[in-house]
């Protein structure tokens, strides 16, 4: 039995190597594995003995060679295959073990196409894609992790058909997920990152409970390892909706940097927000705008939650609580809760993986842009259209206003007052019903308006959401702007004693 190992990601091959050895496979190497197989004291053939062909033209060409691929190819149970392997004297290659350059790291270390260029590896997703068409003769392994798998599987009896098509499953796997990062920064550098085709590739972080509903079956998967880097399940087995409801008070939460935010998200939109003094605080403040919707919510903690916290929060259901960390204590708290999950970053504050990229499932396919980005200097920079300034505190009513509207789904209305969200309306067909609903939900939870900013996500089209936001006691009032009525607004903003200002920029959410 001859195997034949070629990879750039070294750890553990010489272990790997030495354990096939002792159960009598004779080894093939190229290159650097082979140098470092030989210097651990493994014989080792090197490739040009199998080729009888040198390595040419800087090490392009190794292993494109009709003895190592006729050896990996010829079908073992085929007696055409084995005659003419014997005639071309073509020997069995029974188990490939490849991993490929490195192509991720050198885009994220250097620009210089020539090296990027070089990086990019031929011989070897051809010698995986060889292995993985014959895995019911040949043993194809991709991950050094499958590593102690196989000489298992080798040692016990496990190599079965089964087996080796688990394997080839993940070559296959292994390979698409290669050439689409090649192809997706290609059209990156080239294109502005819209090609004629885009791939979306993403591994398995884990099986959710289920998908948006208990018939649904669902997964997660992540870029580059990105959620599993910022997110840590340490209690409870998340739903699809779960992980969707996390994700939208992450972004809201993080957007305010290391202030002590608090976010609570019931079906994907914010129905509580605050910033106060202590994390606390601004849970407490921000349970106040909407504790009905909050009751089976998500709440996202910019921080670390404490014991004292963890106790109000187990004062009402909650699905989960998404924090930068939690103390001891407060996982004793939240240890009764059975149907509670939580979610840990391991950090001080929260932070997002903030991928450049956004797209969105639709029938036959999928649309994709660019990520939207709601800037911390789209209030400072807003211009003041209205008479009147806005005070300091209204300033900071404003951000989190406008921040948290460009967050949540279209047409999106938002109060905030004392640096809290008291009344949101969201999802509505019209903004001004998007204004009135706020209110209303606000006075039917004893929230007193009156001196709060409020932000649109988008421009108002008349006068009357200003009219009506006016009658509330609104004081202040922030928007794109860009309406060929925007006189009209300015106006009414001037006539009421509002302040107002446009950021002239827009964030729809669909």
């Amino acid at each position: 039995m001859r195997a034949l190992l070629s990879v750039s990601d070294k750890s553990g091959i010489v272990e790997f190597a030495k354990a096939l050895s002792e159960m009598g496979w004779e080894i093939i190497s190229t290159g650097g594995t082979y140098k470092k197989l030989k210097e651990s004291g493994l014989s080792v053939i090197e490739i040009d003995e199998v080729t009888k062909f040198p390595e040419c033209f800087e090490g392009r060409v190794k292993t494109l060679n009709p003895y190592v691929h006729g050896g990996i190819l010829h079908k073992r149970g085929d007696e055409g295959h084995v005659k003419q392997a014997q005639e071309l004297g073509v020997e069995g290659i029974d188990l490939v073990c490849v991993n490929l350059y490195p192509f991720k790291e050198t885009i994220e270390r250097t620009d210089d196409f020539e090296e990027i260029i070089e990086n990019i590896d031929i011989g070897g997703p051809t010698m995986v894609r060889s292995a993985a068409k014959n895995f019911n003769d040949v043993i194809i392994v991709t991950s050094s992790g499958d590593y102690d798998n196989v000489i298992d599987a080798l040692r016990n009896d496990g190599n079965t058909l089964e087996f080796r098509r688990g394997l080839m499953i993940k070559a296959f796997e292994h390979t698409a997920a290669y050439d689409s990062m090649i192809a997706n920064y290609m059209n990156g550098r080239f294109n502005d990152g819209f090609g004629e085709y885009q791939f979306i590739t993403g591994k398995k972080a884990f099986q959710t409970r289920y998908g948006e509903n208990p018939h649904q079956q669902g997964a997660l998967y992540e870029f580059d390892g990105h959620f599993s880097e910022n997110f840590k399940q340490i209690k409870g087995e998340a739903s699809f909706n779960n992980i969707n409801d996390v994700n939208g008070a992450l972004k809201i939460t993080t957007s305010f940097g290391t202030q002590n935010a608090v976010c609570i998200v019931k079906h994907g939109n914010p129905c509580g927000f605050a910033i106060k003094e202590t994390l606390l605080e601004s849970y407490t403040e921000a349970l106040k705008c909407d504790p009905v919707s909050a009751f089976g919510g998500v709440v996202a903690v910019n921080g670390i939650v404490t014991k004292e916290l963890a106790e109000k929060m187990n004062e009402i259901f909650l699905e989960v609580v998404m924090a930068a960390d939690f103390e001891p204590e407060a996982l004793e708290v939240f240890e009764p809760k059975k149907r509670l999950k939580l979610f840990s970053q391991g950090t001080k504050k929260l932070v997002m993986s903030n991928d450049k990229y956004d797209f969105k499932h639709v029938d036959g396919g999928f649309v994709y842009q660019n990520s939207d980005c709601i800037c911390d200097n789209e209030v400072h920079n807003a211009h003041q259209k209205s008479t009147l300034t806005a005070s300091e505190q209204e300033m900071k009513d404003l951000e989190i206003a406008w921040k948290v509207a460009g967050l949540t789904k279209s047409n999106c209305v938002v109060y905030v007052k004392d640096s809290a969200m008291v009344a949101v309306g969201m999802g509505m067909t019209s903004r001004v019903d998007a204004a009135q609903c706020a209110l209303k939900k606000a006075k039917e939870m004893g929230l007193d308006v009156s001196g709060a900013a409020m932000a649109s996500e988008a421009f108002f089209p008349f006068r009357d959401s200003v009219d009506a936001a006016a009658a509330a006691g609104v004081k202040a009032i922030i928007e794109p702007g860009g309406s060929i009525r925007d006189d009209e607004v300015i106006e009414a903003a001037n006539e009421h004693g509002i302040s107002l200002y446009f950021t002239t920029v827009r964030h729809f959410l669909h």
